[in-house]
């Protein structure tokens, strides 16, 4: 019995080892798998750690040492491996700013997360680096270690800070910009437009850009530009639209097709600059410069037209000295002489235009000049036109000849009053003005600086734009034939450049004209306008005239007029024979008439010549159209003493008085 309860207990208790040993091996052979499993994971882990796109830095949570880094942010900062292992994260020079002391290391550990989304790094060779910077704690067999994961954002970074600056250069860019998608319809537009159009970007937005046009373009256009871009090529070329408040504007546009990978067209963007205000400045240039070649042309020609009327007028006079008042000859000869008078107002009106009119411009009163001609300006308008005067006080003194005033008030008088059908209004007025840089920029020709301002308007039939471009070129005209030379505004013109002014013109069919002429303040004492009045020819009174003269007509033609006028004349065709007076002792010579631009030298350059061998002696300059030998832009140099070609006898005797007289 006893046998048998022993053989059941050994038995039971074998039972029982073998299911211990069964779960020993159970548990042993988990255990293998487990530690399989975690090496598995270790080996995952480390090959992760070892290749990851970002720096990983493991410090030890209690001293702050680094326990591992993989390489990727060995090479980002340019350290080893082991410059780094084993040292205390403050004592690496790049992470200074996160960690300066170990102080600042506690307090990191005891936030347990820290997050940078945008750390500035110096790696070890000084290059700057910048990086989101992630740290956590985490538990590692019992040890608590911090895990700090680097990305390096340095070029997200500057990708993002072209993009904003892309971004600026679109907002503030001067030029339009539009995006459109590819059915022409707006997503974007760069505040250029707002400032352009006047529209808003939400009244914008979603708009196809056919809301701008102007009318001004056919639908063949809109096709021809549709065509080519939606085939995909670049559009360019200008247009005129229209802005919000209604008024146009001529743009130049560039519009390009935007392509996704695959090629497709997904949007077009135009870049599109106003150019309505370089197209005007651009005209108001070629029109000055067309004006400037029609005056050298005007200038060239009266020069040589004077040339001719001096003879015609000289011998003429000559003539009519010598023949009976009562004989029809001399009837004839007046005609003769009366339309040759009327051919210099021709030739003075193109050397105004020209700006070769040779003036003497002193410090005036504009107001002063105006109200001296407001008679004769009522008997040249007529009765049925009333003329009104409206001066401002105390208006800036200007440097002028008195006698282009006159031209100036008489021409534009006289436009206006053919202007005028009946009866009507022109009116006169001054004012001073300030012209700044601002509104000079919308002009060419404004300078800024103070003025005094004449302006002279009617109430008469106006002009439509096609004669304002043509108003002021010689020998336009809108009157009818035997009506007008076409002459009056031009001289104007040229005389107001002539003076460094400026004229504007506003006119509309139905509306009447106004000219205002801005003419330049001049400091200065202003003279008293008078005009001296000569009866009687002034004859000679004993005294030598040398007289030069190129043109042998004309030379023979002086010498008789001089002769007439009882002066002892030496005539001399080339300024090396006038200097060849000079040897005889007998020849003292009171006055030199000489011409300004000769060959061999020049009308200045002789009376230099002359002066030390002829102590005392005047000198007196005669041309047909200004010179820069004696005059600078048409104003006459200091003490020169000048007569315009051609001239009448007793023009002639009064100037050579005058010369006479000079000290």
């Amino acid at each position: 019995m006893l046998d048998s309860n022993i053989e059941n207990i050994t038995h039971l208790a074998n039972i029982e080892l073998k299911k211990q040993l069964a779960i020993l091996k159970e548990t042993l052979r988990e255990k293998e798998k487990a530690g399989e499993r975690l090496q598995e994971s270790e080996n995952r882990y480390r090959r992760l750690f070892e290749s990851a796109r970002d720096g990983i830095l493991i410090l030890d949570a209690e001293t702050g040492k680094v326990v591992d880094v993989n390489p990727f942010l060995l090479q980002l900062l340019g350290y080893s491996y082991d410059e780094m292992c084993g040292q205390h994260i403050w004592e690496i020079g790049v992470f200074k700013d996160i960690a300066a002391s170990k102080e600042a290391f506690y307090t990191l550990q005891k936030n347990e997360y820290i997050r940078y989304e945008d750390l500035p790094l110096e790696t070890r060779h000084g290059k700057p680096i910048a990086v989101e910077f992630v740290s956590n704690v985490y538990l590692v067999n019992q040890s608590k270690v911090i895990q700090c994961n680097i990305r390096d954002i340095t070029a997200r970074k500057q990708a993002d800070a072209e993009r904003k600056q892309l971004q600026a250069a679109i907002e503030q860019a001067g030029d339009v910009i539009v995006v459109t998608d590819a059915q022409g319809n707006i997503q974007f537009i760069n505040p250029a437009f707002v400032r352009t159009t006047g529209y808003s970007r939400e009244e914008a937005i979603g708009q196809n850009p056919r809301f701008l046009k102007s009318g001004q373009q056919d639908d063949l256009f809109y096709r021809t530009l549709w065509d080519t871009i939606s085939s995909g090529r670049i559009w360019a070329g200008q247009m005129v639209n229209k802005r919000k408040d209604g008024n146009l504007y001529t743009e130049e546009s560039t519009i390009s097709p935007i392509r996704d990978a695959s090629g497709r067209i997904i949007n077009y963007v135009a870049v599109k600059r106003d150019i309505t205000q370089h197209l005007r400045l651009t005209a108001q240039f070629h029109q000055a410069q067309k004006m400037e070649a029609v005056g050298l042309l005007a200038g060239g020609v009266a020069h040589d037209y004077n040339n001719m009327l001096s003879v015609i007028l000289g011998y003429t006079e000559l003539a009519l000295g010598m023949v009976a008042p009562a004989e029809q000859l001399h009837a004839d000869l007046e005609e003769i002489y009366k339309a040759a008078k009327r051919s210099t107002d021709i030739t003075r009106q193109l050397l105004a235009f020209a700006r070769k009119q040779t003036i003497n411009p002193a410090v005036l009163d504009l107001n002063q000049i105006v109200q001296s001609m407001l008679k004769m300006l009522r008997r040249l308008i007529g009765e049925d036109i009333d003329l009104s005067w409206l001066p401002e006080a105390g208006l800036y003194p200007i440097k002028m000849d008195p006698t282009q005033i006159d031209q100036l008030l008489a021409n534009l008088c006289i436009n206006a009053r053919d202007a005028i059908a009946n009866v009507g209004t022109i009116i006169i007025e001054t004012q001073n003005v300030v012209l700044d840089k601002t509104y000079c920029a919308n002009n060419i020709e404004l300078v800024p600086g103070k003025y005094a301002l004449l302006t002279i308007s009617d109430d008469g039939s106006g002009m439509d734009k096609e004669t304002l471009n043509h108003l002021f070129e010689p020998f336009f005209t809108t009157k009818k034939m035997g009506q007008g030379t076409g002459l009056g505004l031009s001289t104007v013109y040229g005389i107001v450049k002539q003076n460094n002014g400026f004229i504007n013109v506003y006119s509309e069919p139905g509306k009447g004209t106004t000219f205002k002429i801005y003419l330049p303040w001049h400091m200065g004492q202003t003279i008293e306008n008078q005009r001296e009045l000569i009866l009687e020819v002034p004859v000679s009174q004993g005294e030598t005239v040398l007289v030069v003269e190129d043109e042998p007509s004309l030379l023979k033609m002086d010498e008789r007029i001089l002769e007439k006028l009882g002066y002892k004349v030496l005539a001399a065709c080339t300024p090396n024979e006038a200097l060849s007076f000079t040897k005889e002792p007998a020849n003292e010579i009171h006055l030199l008439l000489t011409d300004v631009v000769m060959p061999e030298m020049n009308g200045r350059e002789l009376a230099e010549r002359l002066q030390p061998l002829c102590p005392g002696m005047k000198t007196l300059f005669m041309s047909g159209y200004t010179a820069t030998v004696i005059a600078h832009r048409g104003v006459l140099d200091e003490g020169v003493n000048f007569i315009q070609k051609p001239f009448s006898t007793k023009d002639l005797a009064v100037k050579i008085r005058d010369a006479l007289r000079d000290k």
